[in-house]
């Protein structure tokens, strides 16, 4: 993939050019549009900016929400539905009925039993993609 940067623009856009739109250009789309996006999540008494490219994922416990990065945990005020609705073309992906997943984090797939996939995550951790939304994790990462 070639980049190419040029300054003295007044604002920043990105463009990408490409014989066919392929899951590579879709992956480096979803990137460009998580660049600067945030969720807002409370660790120790305090209130964190998290940066979608830092999400592994979103998980709703008790009606409660939480954020997960590789380093920490961290609730959120949004609900799964609220975060879907405010970043449609991120990476961000509904994987499970309490769980919304980062497919930028994904470093591995296995089929599981009945329809379901298991999602190995860049930190090692794993987690299941119901059979409900499995050919819509498929289709979105080309597969």
């Amino acid at each position: 993939m070639e980049v190419d940067i040029r300054e003295g623009f007044k604002a920043v856009r990105a463009e990408i050019r490409c014989p066919y739109e392929d899951a590579e250009v879709r992956r480096a789309a979803r990137l460009l549009r998580s660049l600067g996006q945030e969720i807002s999540g409370k660790l120790g008494g305090k209130t964190y900016l998290l940066e979608l490219l830092d999400i592994l994922y979103v998980e709703s416990v008790d009606r409660k929400s939480f954020v997960y990065t590789a380093e920490e945990t961290y609730e959120t005020a949004l609900k799964l539905y609220e975060i879907e609705e405010r970043f449609p073309d991120s990476s961000l992906f509904r994987s499970a009925k309490s769980q919304i997943l980062n497919i930028s984090h994904i470093s591995a797939l296995r089929p599981d039993f009945n329809g379901r996939l298991e999602v190995s995550l860049t930190n090692g951790e794993k987690l299941i993609v119901s059979r409900q939304y499995a050919r819509q994790l498929k289709e979105r990462i080309g597969l």
